[in-house]
């Protein structure tokens, strides 16, 4: 049996894809949409409470394309928080007027491949630490997207050497640093709590960098040979203030 990766692992992780059902949401009265605006803003007032106490984060995106109206990415320490901010949402008055298009489920993680630095306790590790619980930026774009490793023949990434996958994900990962100051990367392993392996989300001020970024990849062993990709949401930054201009009609 091949050995297996070890990672570190930080905040639980919700992605929430909402269309807004524009139909219903114009028959409402001027009043009862504004009503249903300001509750929606108190609630994310709530998340942003819980943020400045570093106790969590979130990061709220308007979508580009059919798959999304929006999308509310919150991370929490427990998998019961997640759940109970999911139900809280569900019962606003907003969420009558939302279909719900797509949700990934994972945990922030840092994949160690077998190395270990020194005996320190990682977690209490300051680096590792904002890895790990990370405040998600206020970015201006936004670039989501779901992975797998390939389980097929020749291509099964789980068959290879402990050695030869991490040195083939330490050249991976020279490629992301070259995008440092570019791109803020949050990786989120979805093993067991979701339809595919890992999420990435990615944050950047300019839009182009996510392309570039992504096509550099396409010609690395790691992506080229045993990456499979699902669909991709991008998407522009909603600040609360600005749910008004968003919803009206």
């Amino acid at each position: 049996m091949n050995e297996a990766a070890t990672t570190l692992d930080g905040w639980y992780g919700l992605h929430d894809f909402r269309k807004m059902d524009w139909t219903s949401w114009k028959r409402l009265s001027s009043d009862e949409r504004a009503l249903a605006i300001s509750e929606y803003q108190q609630f994310l007032k709530k998340l942003d409470a819980v943020q400045s106490e570093e106790q969590g984060s979130h990061s709220f995106y308007s979508i580009v394309g059919q798959k999304a109206d929006f999308m509310l990415f919150i991370l929490r320490p427990t998998m019961e928080e997640l759940n109970d901010l999911e139900n809280e949402f569900n019962k606003l008055t907003i969420a009558e007027y939302t279909i719900p298009t797509y949700s990934y489920v994972s945990v922030v993680e840092l994949g160690s491949y077998g190395s270990k630095d020194s005996d320190e306790d990682p977690y209490e590790n300051p680096y590792v630490r904002s890895r790990l619980y990370p405040q998600l930026p206020k970015s201006k774009h936004v670039c989501f997207y779901p992975m797998d490793k390939k389980r097929e023949g020749e291509d099964n990434w789980y068959m290879l050497p402990m050695e030869k996958r991490k040195q083939l994900m330490y050249d991976h990962g020279m490629i992301g640093r070259g995008y440092a100051g570019k791109i803020k990367q949050i990786i989120s392993g979805s093993v067991g709590f979701d339809d595919w392996e890992w999420g990435v989300t990615l944050y950047a001020d300019d839009v182009l960098q996510f392309k570039k970024i992504v096509y550099e990849m396409r010609f690395d062993e790691v992506s080229a040979r045993y990456g499979e990709f699902g669909s991709f949401y991008v998407g522009n930054l909603l600040e609360a203030e600005e749910l008004p201009r968003f919803l009206h009609v």
